[in-house]
């Protein structure tokens, strides 16, 4: 194919870029901003990030994916586009894209997203999931005839996957993953303590303090917010364990996510993944505790990958590097008349 090979992850909360030859080259936010009075762009990625929660009524920020999917198409196309023309530049053709997807989108669904990626300029595009790209990107040699089980906890999703001779033998996509995480902790702490913090605060107690099982020794840090009964600004002392019992019902579901699908695993496979084990990664598997967690849940020696946040992107790299991978997958490059059924 003529033109550069690239590989997006266009996750809920960042985007990451992979180009042939150089790696990762992108890592941002997945944020747009906007002028109310104008509908004029401002600023995407980290820019745009640092006016959550502190935009006056002239800018709207918009974080246009939603779950793994897109809920402003606009928006997502500005953001890609940004992008893309940021490691294309200077090329004379347009780069063919490789975008990670979670498990089991609907035809609607995908066709969405690559009419997106076309559109934001892209000669061809093609998907492949989050979980077989997340294998491929944590070094597992996924095409012997040995199972593996890889837990991809983004920020919209988490994708879990039984992976055996470069493909997966069952996959699961639950909507619940490090937002909402974030989410669980601002309405535990409305609840409990009357304050309301913003979601970057709690995304801060989430990474500083929070753990997926309780810790050995509490620790605490203090943190702003605003009381809901006087309205001013405050600022409390948070402990590891309030942060525990705010995410503890969401990270159940991801551990219900990945035991039901051992559950439904085939013998000789359940076998391996005994042997092998559980690989996290994303986000997500940087939260304190989690393998330890998810393996007294399963039984399973769980271990999280290198580069947890840069696997999907690094594994969408290295799915160009092998076509053969995506043909036996049944992913497919298609170009915007493929996609759409009209020449631009």
């Amino acid at each position: 194919m003529l033109g550069t090979n690239v590989g997006v992850d266009i996750g809920t909360t960042h985007v990451l870029v992979y180009v042939e030859g150089k790696g990762v080259v992108v890592e941002e936010p997945c944020v747009a901003a906007y002028s109310t009075l104008t509908g004029e762009r401002i600023a995407v990625g980290t820019r745009a990030l640092k006016m959550v929660g502190r935009s006056p009524a002239s800018i709207r920020v918009v974080k246009p994916m939603h779950g793994g999917l897109i809920s402003d198409f606009m928006a997502t196309n500005h953001i890609l586009r940004q992008f893309l023309s940021q490691v294309s530049k200077n090329m004379m053709f347009k780069p063919n894209v490789v975008a990670c997807v979670p498990a089991g989108l609907t035809k609607l669904e995908q066709r969405t997203i690559l009419d997106v990626i076309t559109t934001a300029g892209a000669a061809k595009a093609c998907l492949i999931d989050e979980p077989l790209a997340a294998a491929f990107g944590s070094g597992l040699d996924i095409h012997r005839p040995s199972g593996t089980m890889v837990v991809n906890i983004g920020g919209g999703t988490t994708d879990v996957a039984v992976v055996t001779m470069g493909s997966m033998s069952v996959s699961r996509s639950i909507r619940v993953a490090g937002n909402a995480l974030n989410e669980a902790i601002v309405r535990y702490f409305k609840r409990t303590e009357r304050v309301h913090f913003g979601e970057r605060t709690a995304e801060m107690l989430k990474m500083e303090i929070g753990s997926a099982r309780p810790r050995e020794a509490d620790v605490a840090i203090s943190a702003k917010g605003k009381h809901l009964i006087t309205g001013m600004p405050v600022r409390i002392e948070v402990s590891s364990t309030q942060v525990y019992l705010a995410m503890r019902d969401t990270l159940d579901s991801i551990s219900d996510a990945v035991t039901d699908i051992l559950r439904i695993t085939p013998p000789e496979l359940a076998g391996d993944i005994q042997h092998n084990g559980i690989v996290l990664s994303g986000g997500g598997a940087l939260l304190h505790g989690m393998a330890e967690m998810l393996e007294a849940d399963t039984g399973v020696p769980t271990h999280v990958a290198p580069e947890p946040m840069r696997c999907v992107a690094l594994g969408a790299g290295l799915a160009l590097k092998n076509p053969q991978l995506l043909r036996a997958n049944g992913y497919e490059f298609k170009t915007r008349e493929d996609i759409t059924g009209y020449r631009d």
